[in-house]
């Protein structure tokens, strides 16, 4: 109610009843986050007394990965930079766009100021280019 008067109080009476149960379930919903984030540490640092170990140190580590593996992805990103400058400019944008920024035909369209064909001719070529130059660096 607090929120309510403190926000809304120059608001019209017939909208603060809506107000109120948005602000309502906003801060039921930001008390369930915070408590999963809370918890999700607390569950980490609560010791067990017939376990001696140390949780931080015995939890597995799931995005690490093998020196070997992580030089090869170096390597392989060094090479796919290398092929996207040698490509021309429009393709390289296009191959941007769609493939690491993610946007669709026509996003990609509206952003290169160019027609839906235009962007589909030049991602195409572009992925070929880079399948000829990357075949044994890149999966």
């Amino acid at each position: 109610m607090f929120k309510l008067v403190e926000k809304y109080a120059d608001r019209e009476e017939n909208e603060w009843k809506p107000l109120f149960y948005r602000i309502l379930q906003s801060r039921i919903n930001d008390l369930y986050r915070r408590n999963k984030v809370r918890n999700r540490y607390r569950s980490w640092l609560t010791k067990n007394e017939d376990d001696n170990e140390d949780p931080i140190q015995t939890a597995p580590d799931h995005h690490g990965q093998k020196p070997e593996s992580e030089a090869e992805t170096s390597e392989s990103m060094e090479k796919l930079q290398q092929a996207l400058s040698a490509l021309p400019l429009r393709q390289q944008q296009a191959f941007l766009l769609r493939a690491w920024e993610g946007l669709n035909v026509k996003q990609t369209a509206a952003a290169m100021s160019c027609a839906e064909g235009s962007v589909k001719t030049h991602y195409s070529r572009a992925v070929h280019s880079l399948r000829e130059q990357l075949g044994e660096h890149w999966p």
